[in-house]
């Protein structure tokens, strides 16, 4: 019986929806603005596609959120082997994770942002197999599944048997602290060792300018002319970042501002304060693809939830991207992590990205879990055959 490890912090990514970057030393503030805890709900998404193979597997986990729950709403085999602190803390991660990793598990999976990663890699470092379950709101680590479901789909192939090669992949982390006051401290914190199934783990995002100015101009010159008289939500990003700097704005780092008639409405606005601005007033969403990813949703703007994206609605939503970028994917597609499955199956398709001043071209939007290939198909058994 394969024996895995399961280990959630409760409140990775609570910062994201009320704008305050992540969930470092924030966590009382965020809960008395209004956040939601979503790590768990982010596990089940992720692990409830093991439930007809739950007979060749355990789970080794802690108590409470930290893992207990979610095997109990799952009818998971499992043994918990921790006791957690109420409310748990990045100690509790770290003794957790040493724990576990003394029982010679097949796979560790913890469920969070960089800074578990981080926790992760200080006790375990890179000598238990890992794979993380994206949960926070700064994931730039390569050791995470692209989506809750995508990671899962990952361990179900262990589970079958199916032959998974190991690759070390970088665990990066920023100072949230600095990120707060727009500046980027990022660096690596070494390696883990997770399974190299490049189709569902993300690669490390890629820093750096990646074009010449000039192709920013002509992205901006052409959003513009777009969206005069409008009002639009600004994302993060270094080409929207660039467009916002065509208009003699200033954008806020790793959240949304709200412009009109080129002046700033409002800056780093939460969800609860977007839906109440763009409820009765038609607007636009601009936002770039995060590079070396290919994520529009679900990497640093928690603040976009599912009610103010159908607020929006897709034909509103204003992708904007460099061909560098879109190359850097090698034809995988843009993915939307939005914590709705419908919702992202209601995004997927083909969208128009603004590639340069009336230049654009059309970029397919499917999360991996969605997509069989002919040849995948004649590898699974009929029942499991998408329509």
């Amino acid at each position: 019986m394969i024996k895995i490890g399961l280990l959630i912090n409760p409140v990775a990514g609570i910062g994201g929806s009320v704008a305050l970057k992540g969930s470092d030393e924030v966590v009382e503030r965020a809960l008395a603005m209004g956040a939601e805890k979503k790590a768990m709900q982010r596990a089940v998404q992720a692990l409830q596609c093991l439930v007809p193979l739950a007979e060749r597997f355990c789970v080794l986990t802690a108590s409470g959120e930290m893992g207990e729950q979610v095997c109990q709403q799952l009818d998971f085999n499992h043994r918990v082997l921790y006791q957690a602190n109420s409310p748990s803390s990045a100690v509790d991660t770290k003794e957790a994770a040493a724990l576990l990793s003394e029982q010679r598990l097949d796979l560790l999976v913890f469920v969070g942002g960089d800074g578990t990663a981080r926790d992760v890699l200080s006790v375990v470092g890179s000598q238990q197999n890992c794979l993380g379950i994206p949960a926070g709101c700064k994931i730039h680590s390569a050791v995470y599944g692209v989506t809750p479901k995508a990671t899962g789909m990952v361990i179900a192939k262990l589970l079958r048997g199916e032959i998974l090669s190991l690759k070390v992949a970088e665990v990066m982390d920023i100072d949230e602290q600095a990120f707060r006051q727009g500046r980027v401290r990022a660096k690596c914190f070494g390696e883990m060792r997770v399974p190299d199934e490049l189709h569902y783990v993300q690669a490390t995002k890629q820093g750096g300018m990646e074009v010449e100015d000039l192709v920013l101009q002509d992205i901006a010159a052409e959003v513009i002319e777009l969206m005069d008289d409008q009002q639009f939500i600004a994302g993060s990003g270094s080409t929207v970042a660039a467009i916002m700097q065509e208009l003699s704005l200033a954008n806020t780092l790793l959240g949304v501002d709200l412009v009109k008639d080129r002046q700033i409405l409002q800056q780093d606005l939460t969800e609860a304060e977007l839906i109440n601005r763009i409820a009765s007033v038609k607007t636009q969403l601009l936002l770039t693809i995060i590079g070396g990813q290919g994520h529009l949703f679900g990497r640093g703007n928690q603040q976009l939830s599912p009610r103010v994206l159908r607020l929006i609605g897709r034909e509103n939503i204003v992708v904007v991207a460099t061909k560098t970028k879109l190359k850097s994917l090698h034809g995988r597609p843009l993915i939307v992590d939005t914590g709705d499955t419908e919702l992202d199956k209601y995004l997927s398709g083909s969208i128009k990205v603004i590639t340069g001043y009336r230049d654009y071209i059309m970029y397919r939007v499917s999360n991996p879990e969605n997509e069989v290939t002919d040849a995948q198909k004649l590898c699974l058994p009929t029942s499991v055959v998408p329509e």
